[in-house]
């Protein structure tokens, strides 16, 4: 789509398909040539996929030139049969592409060079790939503002885990439970996104515990230290974002239907009151488009 600048009304470009089943993430590479898609595939066949996208200059997106799979862990029969991936993140530089794959129990690390090949512009890195605890299902990662460390969500086990990066190289400093000791029906872990400031890290975890969880972060080694749990007042929050002025913390709370808007306090990251909630069916993702 392209995007009115005036009224951020959107006009349909193009469509294509992404060459798989159930396409859940994707994202833009660093200088905007590939677009990436993360087909997830709920069934065993024919799993899930990685799918680079081309992107002209207007916007126009083409055909896969590149899919990529990986292999399943198979520690849960049921739900690691086949890889499901996930997420695709950039690293900040816009060197290397990550993709959490919740079938395998990896990310796995691509080094992005379309200057040497257009048709296949990604390549396995060295490692190839960083293991997570078995069971566990890598979901979503996210690096700090200043690139040097990074989080990641595991959805089976409602991990948060903690890296150090460097050029193409995640390595695991911490690894925090956040359903410990939790009935299976309650871990669910979804989405990660940290304050502005980069002071503090939120995290929502679904299934029948429901709750935003809050992390001060350490400046130095991005290590954290949960501060605060909350009821996100609904059912599934898939994801959640915050606002521009970083005031409040809005939940899209899936099966609940419901967008649900909490205050929350710059100085402390403490989230407080719920002051409005919005009726709309099974929203999934929250995104803020600022006037320029």
């Amino acid at each position: 789509y392209s995007i009115d600048p005036q009224n951020h009304q959107l006009t349909l470009i193009n469509q294509v398909q992404s060459l798989g089943n159930e396409p859940t993430h994707s994202s833009v590479a660093a200088d905007g040539r590939y677009l990436f898609v993360a087909n997830y595939s709920v069934v065993e066949d024919p799993g899930g996929s990685l799918a680079i996208l081309p992107v002209d200059a207007s916007g126009k997106l083409s055909a896969p030139v590149q899919l990529s799979g990986h292999p399943a862990s198979r520690v849960n029969p049921e739900r690691q049969a086949s890889n499901h991936v996930h997420s695709v993140v950039s690293s900040p530089d816009g060197k290397y592409v990550f993709v959490q794959d919740l079938g395998a129990d990896k990310v796995f690390a691509y080094r992005y060079d379309p200057k040497a090949n257009h048709e296949l512009p990604l390549t396995a890195a060295d490692p190839a790939s960083v293991q997570l605890p078995p069971g566990s299902g890598p979901r979503h990662l996210l690096f700090s503002a200043d690139g040097k460390h990074a989080w990641l969500t595991t959805e089976m086990s409602a991990q948060v885990a903690v890296f150090d990066y460097n050029e193409g190289k995640l390595t695991q400093t911490q690894l925090l439970d956040y359903a410990a000791g939790q009935p299976v029906s309650d871990k669910a872990g979804a989405a990660l996104h940290a304050s502005n400031d980069g002071k503090f890290l939120y995290v929502s975890n679904r299934g029948t515990a429901n709750q935003m969880l809050v992390f001060s972060i350490d400046p130095a080694t991005a290590h954290l230290k949960e501060i605060q749990r909350r009821s996100v007042e609904g059912d599934h929050p898939r994801e959640f974002s915050l606002d521009p002025s970083g005031k409040f913390l809005l939940i899209a709370n899936q099966k609940s239907n419901e967008i649900v808007v909490v205050e929350r306090d710059p100085k402390t990251g403490l989230l407080g009151k719920t002051v409005q909630k919005l009726s709309i069916d099974a929203p999934s993702d929250l995104k803020f488009l600022v006037r320029q």
